[in-house]
């Protein structure tokens, strides 16, 4: 088969026996049943004009992705999570479970299923903000004055303690599988995007690892930070975190930039190095996939590109959106 001159930034991630494919116009997930049975969540893109726009400005189409990936992936992975809950019991003990869940009144429904996703994704960042950066005074507050030292040490302690959560997750049956979906998930990007012939034995031979990772943004975001925090003076600690919390959309829409930078340049031989810690990252947030996994990742990516190739026909004689694939989500 011959390379695709330009093939499509297509963005995906891995849910709970499964994985989430963005196309232009449509989110797909796959998922392996208890059956051994594929099923589908297809869900099209309905991108609002002002997010499209937003979208367009550097800096800002960041945490714009960002967010917006987040709410949107919400839905597929309570999509693969209650797959998995059915499957894993029996279905009198299933249909009583989600007649519970259907009479509480919970976060969820108040908020909705996006909303939870965004404010999940807030909260986690808060904590991984400001936490680092207690724990680096607390130790080492009063042993020297300078601050860039303080800020560096704070970007250290923020790597291990990450470095230590994924190793430690990881270790769980359930987080492995999904580590495994991810790298089944990047394999079948990076075939597409040699123009390989996506079958499972095919798809196989590709590295896990792909430069356009979210592992690779949570690596870049830390590293990033330490020289934007750098650039502002702050007294106390009150203080310090007050500025970590006010400048972290900074820090992720340049981290943004700099993935995409490094994303343009991996095939120079030099230049390429850039994106090598984020590479270095996804060694822990991915694994090797079975044939089986990667069948159904090629399965949710083959589904996507149908319905993409289908709506671009029904739309043909309309105004498209433009509603491209997020390039951090992977």
């Amino acid at each position: 088969m011959p390379k695709q001159s330009t093939p499509v930034n297509y963005g995906g991630q891995a849910v709970i026996e499964g994985v989430m494919f963005g196309g232009k116009n449509v989110n797909v997930t796959a998922v392996r049943r208890k059956s051994g049975e594929i099923t589908y969540l297809e869900v099209p893109r309905t991108d609002k004009p002002w997010v499209r726009s937003l979208r367009r400005i550097p800096l800002l189409r960041g945490i714009v992705s960002l967010i917006d990936s987040s709410a949107k992936g919400s839905r597929h992975l309570n999509y693969a999570t209650d797959a998995y809950s059915e499957d894993q019991m029996d279905p009198e003990e299933y249909a009583k479970e989600k007649e519970k869940e259907q009479s509480k009144t919970n976060l969820s429904m108040i908020l909705g299923v996006a909303a939870v996703g965004i404010l999940s994704l807030i909260v986690g960042k808060l904590i991984f903000t400001v936490v680092p950066a207690a724990i680096e005074g607390f130790l080492f507050g009063r042993l020297f004055q300078s601050q860039f030292l303080h800020t560096l040490l704070e970007g250290l302690i923020k790597i291990i303690l990450l470095l230590a959560y994924l190793w430690g997750i990881s270790q769980t049956p359930m987080i492995k599988r999904l580590f495994q979906y991810h790298g089944a998930e990047h394999k079948v990007i990076t075939a597409y995007e040699n123009g390989s012939e996506l079958t499972p034995e095919k798809v196989q031979q590709f590295s896990r690892l792909h430069y356009r990772c979210g592992s690779s943004f949570i690596i870049l975001t830390v590293i990033i930070g330490v020289f934007i925090y750098s650039l502002f003076h702050w007294d106390g600690m009150t203080e310090r975190i007050i500025q970590r919390i006010v400048l972290l959309p900074v820090v992720i829409g340049v981290s943004f930039e700099v993935l995409k930078f490094t994303n343009s340049l991996r095939d120079i031989p030099v230049l390429r190095y850039l994106g090598y810690p984020g590479l270095w990252l996804q060694l822990l947030t991915t694994k090797e996939p079975t044939l089986d996994q990667i069948e159904v990742s090629i399965a949710s990516f083959n589904r996507m590109r149908e319905l993409d190739a289908q709506l671009e026909r029904q739309t043909a004689t309309a105004t498209l959106p433009d509603a491209s694939p997020d390039p951090v989500k992977g």
